[in-house]
């Protein structure tokens, strides 16, 4: 049976004005952040949605509150959806990084996967406890429609992972997911994925 899980990157926050990576660090959503948590809830209250899952990070599951609100549904959270550690990068842009080391930060352009930023998260084990968790979901909520609310680089790998695309490919393939968008996807017997859309917006007037 089926299972439709309908992913959102979290809303704004403020080293993600700068482009600065998050990763695990606990960073607060900003006010266009909360407005951007806002839509994603209208949105859920008219659509059908089962049930709600969030990682355990602070800016996802303010994220998921209006929808929660909105629908009457209590949130489900998951510690594997949580974003990939950057290690030496967290907090920092990659331009900053690139300024102390060009070496590693051109082999990181050249191949994320074979050369992620130093004392980061392996993006297989990233991609390989998202999957693992997304799957867990489906299996759980067989015919349902599930909005599942986490993180921008998790997602990315994951959504290559599912669908049979290199891993080293995510940055390009998938270059960015827009804040509090919506991708949809189509997850069978809890295994075989299918991309329906990508980054929808939840309100036309917002980029």
């Amino acid at each position: 049976m089926s299972t439709t899980l309908l992913l959102a990157r979290h809303g704004q926050t403020v080293w993600h004005t700068e482009n600065r990576y998050a990763g695990v660090s606990d960073v607060a959503l900003t006010d266009e952040g909360r407005a951007q948590a806002e839509a994603l809830g209208r949105w859920a209250a008219t659509h059908p949605v089962d049930a709600i899952w969030t990682s355990t990070v602070s800016r996802a599951i303010a994220t998921a509150d209006p929808a929660c609100r909105a629908l009457g549904l209590t949130p489900h959270r998951e510690p594997d959806l949580r974003e990939c550690d950057f290690g030496v990068v967290e907090g920092r842009t990659l331009a900053e990084f690139a300024a102390e080391d060009p070496k590693a930060a051109e082999a990181f352009r050249a191949d994320p996967v074979a050369h992620p930023f130093p004392d980061a998260e392996a993006p297989l084990a990233a991609a390989a406890r998202g999957a693992g968790a997304l799957r867990r979901i489906a299996t759980a909520h067989p015919g349902e429609r599930v909005l599942v609310v986490a993180h921008n680089t998790l997602f990315r790998l994951v959504l290559c992972e599912l669908l049979g695309i290199p891993l080293s490919e995510y940055r390009r393939v998938f270059p960015r997911l827009r804040n509090a968008a919506i991708t949809e996807l189509r997850i069978d017997d809890g295994d075989s994925a299918a991309l329906l859309s990508l980054n929808v917006p939840c309100e036309t007037d917002r980029t």
